[in-house]
């Protein structure tokens, strides 16, 4: 039984894994919401969707937390929704985005099963899959300026909130934001007259297709940005705090989670990166044994959550033009600048990534594949031609 003077602790601990949960689903809520609805879903299938993730988060923050006594931590793919908006509708609609969203979560359990694989993927350069990824966020965060006459009162209230927080509450930054835009829909409703539609969920059951156009624009892009983006940096952020990830287990039980998801509409599920600094620091606990505890309760409030999703989706539903977008896209810069900035760190590569950056945000379509693909391969080609052939060392014949 714990000491009295333990439990204060405790509830600290348990705070800290409310409050990730917390900062998790309003800093990127608005972004999976607007990827779903990208790619064909509609406001009953994206709500499933959502509160699909939303479960898988939770289901997997506490058995992984409890199985191996570490801060796991895990989220819905931010990057990756991001990868949907820029794909858009594929051909085929809301069967092929979710044939696209199994094909991701095989690909992640394959690369976790097979070691080969991994090496693979390893071999394309950092700065291209960054540059591929920034390219696609600022089609994304140019938003607010595109639509700002649109709401000029309401997206300008979200921006001077989001920048004022981010000199005082970084962290808070954004759910500030989130919950400000869902105050003034809901203000803007009433003064309209209009009601806002929540309704209840109901698993509206879709047929997977597969088709090749949405394997290479949603599927493959969704992939490489889910480890590249979310799994690698998860790992570096929580080994820095000095724990021992358990990579492939990990990595099995997004790639299982991601699979069995997609049926419900859910794109993809990862170890958390910004969020999982909370539970695995100090922040959470002087003793690195007992951070579990704020991992799974952000498992728990993450399941807590979910339940609240439909109205989520019916004030977004009523959002007045550019107003969801703009949420999305102040939740975002901070990825993008990390992006850019990876992009082009290493000088031998940064060619190569402008390229790739500059083909990505091209929203460029080529016999019926994104411009995702379109980047990458630009990007490998001309690292390729780039980079000087490494000479052979051994003697002549």
């Amino acid at each position: 039984m714990a000491t009295a003077s333990t439990q204060p602790n405790l509830r600290h601990t348990m705070l800290v894994g409310v409050s990730a949960a917390l900062i998790g689903f309003t800093s990127s809520a608005v972004v999976v919401l607007e990827g779903l609805r990208a790619v064909g879903a509609t406001a009953q299938q994206a709500t499933v969707g959502l509160m699909a993730l939303c479960v898988l988060m939770g289901v997997l923050c506490i058995g992984m937390s409890r199985r191996y006594r570490l801060p796991i931590t895990f989220a819905w793919s931010t990057p990756g929704a991001a990868v949907l908006i820029a794909a858009g509708t594929a051909v085929g609609g809301w069967g092929s985005a979710i044939g696209a969203f199994l094909i991701c979560g095989v690909l992640l359990t394959l690369t976790a099963l097979i070691p080969g694989l991994g090496a693979l993927i390893g071999r394309i350069p950092a700065p291209i899959a960054q540059a591929m990824l920034a390219g696609v966020l600022l089609t994304i965060c140019l938003g607010p300026v595109q639509n700002f006459g649109s709401s000029p009162a309401i997206i300008g209230a979200l921006v001077v909130t989001w920048l004022v927080l981010q000199r005082f509450a970084a962290r808070w930054a954004t759910p500030a934001a989130f919950a400000l835009a869902m105050i003034l829909i809901a203000a803007a409703a009433a003064t309209r007259g209009d009601s806002i539609s929540v309704s209840a969920p109901h698993l509206d059951w879709t047929l997977p297709s597969f088709s090749l156009a949405a394997a290479l624009n949603i599927a493959l892009p969704l992939y490489l940005v889910t480890v590249a983006a979310q799994h690698i940096p998860g790992v570096a952020v929580i080994s820095s705090y000095g724990h021992r990830v358990p990579w492939r287990p990990v990595l099995l039980a997004s790639g299982l989670g991601t699979t069995a998801g997609a049926m419900f509409g859910a794109h993809a599920v990862n170890l958390a990166a910004i969020t999982a600094a909370p539970a695995a620091s100090p922040e959470a606990h002087t003793d690195p044994a007992r951070r579990w505890v704020a991992a799974a309760t952000t498992g728990w409030t993450y399941l807590a959550l979910t339940p609240f999703v439909p109205l989520f989706v019916g004030l977004a539903q009523a959002a007045p033009d550019g107003v969801v977008g703009t949420v999305a896209a102040v939740g975002l810069l901070s990825t993008l600048g990390g992006a850019m900035i990876a992009a082009v760190a290493d000088e031998k590569l940064r060619i190569p990534a402008v390229i790739t950056f500059i083909v990505a945000a091209s929203s460029v379509v080529i016999a019926g594949v994104s411009s995702m693909f379109w980047a990458l391969v630009c990007g490998i080609v001309a690292h390729l031609i780039l980079s000087p052939r490494r000479r052979s060392t051994a003697p002549p014949a």
